[in-house]
């Protein structure tokens, strides 16, 4: 009775901190969205609305796989939060909070909920949580919002060779094409291209997707950095073969049709096509870096002599014919 007594009790104080840590956990977990519901609708809008930001649906689907390939990673053992670290990234989250409410900049308010999840994350867990789901706060950030004033530094150069591109390609195909400013002329059709179709959406979906890609595949780290640094390049060339092919479509089938294939077939064929495009990349890294097979050491006979010795008995005595020759006399 008197041991069953001390057992009981000594299980007590650990299904009571289990206790405790769940309520915190859960208590933790509501402030944040209910600090933050505000946000999640600003960001809902911006991403439903803003044809450039589009892709804030579809890099939570990345982050979500990435985790998934990484479940063998998760640290074991009873995970103990940081309080000292998680207490300063929620002051930090905070304080950019309260900088793009006073300057009136959106983009920091997403930013600081980004900083947030990281402070919960330690609060809750600690690092070893943090360094297991690190991949999660990359795809947290390709979410955000760019600044006005960013936003436009990136997008203008974006939109100057979007056409400079595109206006090459029809004039390769064999169509009077030529540019002025951001409008494509061919004869007397004009293509106006405006800032939402500089690519800036598509660059960023396929920045995640190159991210992901980079975090599931099993490669060295020069292979995967060179994936990760082509989703620029291939978020150019996909706009520019989708504006390519919305000109001739317009200059041969009218603008309705051009129209239709911009805005709802080409959409879902670019992703496919960016799959296409990293797997040929792959293979053509296969082709270029060959790996060396690994051989080992090439086992070489023992002479019967050496055996015959090591068991005490004498061999037969052999000569080697190098000594025969240089033994003989001229």
């Amino acid at each position: 009775m008197r041991k069953y007594h001390e057992r009981e009790l000594s299980f007590q104080p650990r299904w009571n901190r289990s206790l405790s840590s769940s309520a915190g956990t859960a208590f933790l977990v509501a402030a944040l969205l209910w600090a933050y519901w505000p946000t999640f609708g600003a960001l809902s809008r911006r991403w439903s609305e803003d044809p450039q930001y589009s892709h804030g649906y579809v890099v939570p689907v990345f982050a979500a796989v990435v985790l998934w390939t990484r479940r063998h990673r998760f640290p074991a053992g009873r995970l103990g939060g940081t309080t000292a670290w998680g207490m300063a990234f929620l002051l930090a989250a905070s304080a950019v909070r309260l900088t793009g409410a006073y300057f009136y900049l959106d983009g920091l308010d997403a930013l600081s909920l980004v900083v947030a999840i990281v402070g919960v994350s330690l609060l809750i867990a600690g690092w070893p949580i943090l360094r297991w789901g690190w991949p999660t706060v990359v795809f947290l950030l390709l979410m955000v919002p760019l600044p006005y004033h960013l936003g436009v530094f990136v997008t203008s150069p974006l939109l100057r060779t979007t056409v400079r591109i595109s206006t090459y390609a029809l004039q390769t195909l064999g169509l009077p094409a030529f540019a002025e400013g951001n409008v494509i002329r061919i004869d007397d059709l004009k293509i106006g291209v405006i800032e939402a179709c500089s690519g800036l959406g598509m660059l960023m979906t396929f920045l995640a997707l190159s991210a992901a890609v980079a975090f599931v595949i099993r490669r060295p780290l020069w292979d995967r950095v060179v994936i990760l640094a082509s989703a620029v390049p291939v978020g150019v060339f996909m706009n520019c073969l989708r504006i390519t092919a919305t000109a001739l479509l317009e200059r041969v089938f009218g603008e309705a049709v051009a129209q239709t294939f911009f805005h709802d077939v080409a959409g879902w064929f670019m992703m496919p096509l960016a799959f296409v495009a990293l797997w040929l990349e792959l293979r053509l890294l296969d082709a270029l870096f060959i790996e060396p097979e690994q051989s080992g050491p090439i086992p070489l006979a023992v002479p019967p002599q050496s055996t015959h010795a090591a068991e005490g008995c004498p061999g037969p005595e052999m000569k080697s014919p190098l000594l025969e020759v240089s033994d003989a006399a001229p």
